[in-house]
Parts: structure tokens; sequence; C-alpha cells
């Protein structure tokens, strides 16, 4: 019963969701909306607004409603921002101590993407060494927050929870012995906590496995544990593959096409590589990898999937289009620039954001053809959100929103 209970917490989660941009990457991590409304290319002059933000980050905005959120880290402060996204005002700051930790020199002490329902905010924070899930209300109330413990990444503080029914769920992997916790999203109560083995700390963002006749799961890429399956009414992991399939730190968050979950792992010293994992047959046991993809692979970027295709932008620009079943190649040209945010996909258009701020937007096709390269005139590391008819981006210092049905 309770099983049941959590399919229809889990399916109305999503239909809410297809609705809004609660997590990292929209609906189910997909990357995907249909908006009519997002233009193609633009200038500055074409913004709806531009908001300078109180501090700097790689934080991606969410949004539920009219309202954005995002972390922004200042003065030995790490900070949720809310803002109104219909003229970009501020309306509401809740800052906390960051410490004194090690950061990666790419990243920032606000990396963190929050997750959404419609009453909270639930966020990540690190202060030195230790770690914390938190909730604020909508409005900027403290609601809860739950202690993950001591922390410890050469790359620093880069984790993003989910809500899944009454949880909030994050993969808390580390350097030392980690751990997938889950809590009530209404009370910050732990519900359940699965073990991870100490290595290397992953950053990837869990998403929804659904399949036919079957309750949901949860699907998890970790260097050191595998990939695997976690059934979110109990708290266990009810298949995997074996540890180490990917030999490398996964950063990237998986992508669930033809059947298959893809992950991909790499380094700073390259050699960047992706897997298509195909579950047993049974729900249960042990999960074999059908196919990899060695060249030009994604190591920060997630993949996305889109009208029976699915598209890898490359760290370095290099943007592949295969065939999810087989993993044969149909494309792959250079987009140009560097990457860390991951592309969206908006009404068949993929939207590529470089660490310069050039915004590349390519047809989600089975020929390659650019669109149009756009800018934003501001480093940024962060995945645009899509909701409302607009796309927001956000730069290192601030938030822009484009598109919609403008007022006459």
């Amino acid at each position: 019963m309770f099983a049941l209970v959590m399919l229809a917490a889990g399916l109305a989660a999503g239909s809410l969701e297809a609705q809004e941009w609660s997590r990292f990457r929209g609906p189910n991590g997909t990357g995907l909306s249909e908006a009519k409304t997002v233009p193609v290319s633009w200038t500055e002059a074409d913004f709806n607004w531009k908001t300078t933000l109180p501090g700097a980050g790689h934080s991606s905005p969410v949004l539920w409603g009219s309202r954005i959120f995002l972390q922004v880290a200042q003065g030995g402060e790490v900070a949720v921002v809310c803002l109104d996204e219909r003229d970009g005002r501020i309306l509401w700051r809740k800052g906390y101590p960051q410490g004194s930790y090690h950061l990666h020199k790419f990243s920032s002490f606000a990396s963190s993407t929050c997750a959404l329902d419609a009453e909270r905010v639930y966020f990540i924070r690190q202060d030195g060494n230790r770690m914390f899930l938190c909730a604020l209300q909508q409005t900027g109330e403290p609601a809860w927050e739950y202690p993950l413990g001591e922390f410890e990444s050469q790359h620093g503080s880069g984790h993003s929870p989910i809500v899944f029914g009454d949880l909030v769920i994050v993969a808390a992997d580390q350097d030392q012995a980690g751990a997938i916790v889950a809590v009530e999203r209404k009370t910050g109560k732990l519900a359940w906590s699965i073990p991870r083995a100490r290595g290397d700390a992953d950053y990837s963002v869990p998403c929804v496995l659904e399949q036919a006749g079957k309750p949901p799961l949860l699907i998890f890429n970790t260097k050191d544990d595998g990939i695997g399956a976690v059934d979110p009414s109990a708290g266990k992991v009810v298949w995997s593959t074996a540890p180490r399939v990917l030999t490398m730190r996964s950063i990237s968050s998986p992508v669930v096409a033809a059947g298959l979950t893809f992950a991909s792992c790499g380094s700073g010293g390259g050699g960047h590589y992706l897997i298509a994992v195909q579950p047993p047959a049974d729900g249960t046991g042990q999960a074999v990898v059908k196919y990899d993809v060695r060249k030009a692979a994604p190591y920060v970027p997630t993949p996305i999937a889109y009208g029976g295709l699915l598209f890898l932008w490359s760290d370095a620009g290099i943007v592949t289009c295969l065939d999810p079943a087989t993993g044969a190649v149909k494309w792959q040209e250079r987009a140009g620039g560097n990457y860390f945010a991951s592309p969206v996909c908006v009404d068949g258009r993929l939207y590529g954001v470089s660490d310069t701020g050039k915004v590349a937007v390519i047809a989600a096709a089975d020929t390659f053809q650019v669109l149009a390269n756009n800018e934003l005139g501001e480093l940024s590391r962060a995945t645009p959100a899509v909701a409302n008819g607009k796309i927001y981006f956000r730069t290192t210092g601030h938030v822009m929103s484009l598109g919609g049905t403008k007022k006459p």
C-alpha cells in the first residue's frame, strides 16, 4: 500500500513539475520545455529584465509560480536569494556562514541548485567541513535543517537535492564514506539513509525511472558504487551495475532514453566517457553496460534526450547526436567554446551556454544546424531555467529573463 501511495505521490509531483522548473534541469532533470515564446536570437535590448545579484556563484535558477530561487556567496556567507520572475526584483535574501574549505578553481561557494515544492525551497549549504540539508518557506522564514555530517572533497560543495513525493533526497557522496539521504519534506525528519562507499566525491543529481507496471525508481550515478536504482518507498537499492563501471568522478546527471540509463564520468586530465546501462529484466540484481561512447563525451554537462535522439554536449564544445538505443553516431560537430552548464532543449532547439556567456542554439535534429549564436556578456557556469514561456539565464553576477508574451 505504501508503495502505491509513493507511486501516486511521485506521479503527482511529476505532473506539477511539468508546469514548473523546480530542480536542476527542470522536470525530472530532463532539461526539456515545449515553450513557444523563447527566441532563437536576441540582443541585450530584448531582455525582459536583468538583475544584479547580491553575490556571485554558479547555482542554477529554479522557479515555482512567480518566484525564482538561487544561491550566491559574498563576504563569508552563502545565501538563498528569491526574485520576482515578473520584474526581477529581489524579494528576500537569507544568509548563512560558509566557513573555510577547499574549492576547485572553476567552482564557487554557491554552486548547488535548490529544489522546490509549492511551500518550501530546499538547498544544500556547507559551513567549513560540515554539510546541511535545509528548508525555508518560500517567503524566506526558516522551516528546518538536517545535518549531513562532516564533508570532505577536493572540489568543495555542489550537491543538489530533489523532491520526490513527501521526501527531499540528496546524494551526499564525498571523499569519505557518504550516504544517500531522504528526509520528510514537511518536517526534516530522517526517512531513510543508504551508505555510500568512500572514494571521490560525485555531484550527480538523481532522476526518476518510470517503467510500465512497476513502481518508480531513483537513478544515481557514482564512481565507487556504480549506477544504481533505489526504491524510494523502502530506501533500498534494487539493482545496480558492478562497482566502478565509471572509473572517474561523475558530475553529470543520469538521463533515461530508449529503455537505457546514461551516465558519464571524467577528470581534469581528460579521458571522459559515457556508458549506456541496461536495467535487469526482472527489475532486481545487476544491470549491465550495453555500450560506451569514448569520443568527445561530456564530463560536466548532462546529456539531453529529445525526439528519439540523444545529444551529448562536451566540455570542449563538441556536440554529438546519436541513436540512444544503439550508440550509432548521426553527427558530431563543434559548437565552439568551453562548457560547464548543461544544455536545455526548448521547442526542439538546444541552448548551450559557454563559460564566457556565449549561447549557441542548435537544432535538436538528426542533421546538424546552427540556428544562432548569442552573447550574455559575462562568465556563466549555470544551467538555464525555462518556465512561464521564458528562459532565465544566470551569469556569475546577474540573472536575466528572455521571451514570453510581451505586453503591448
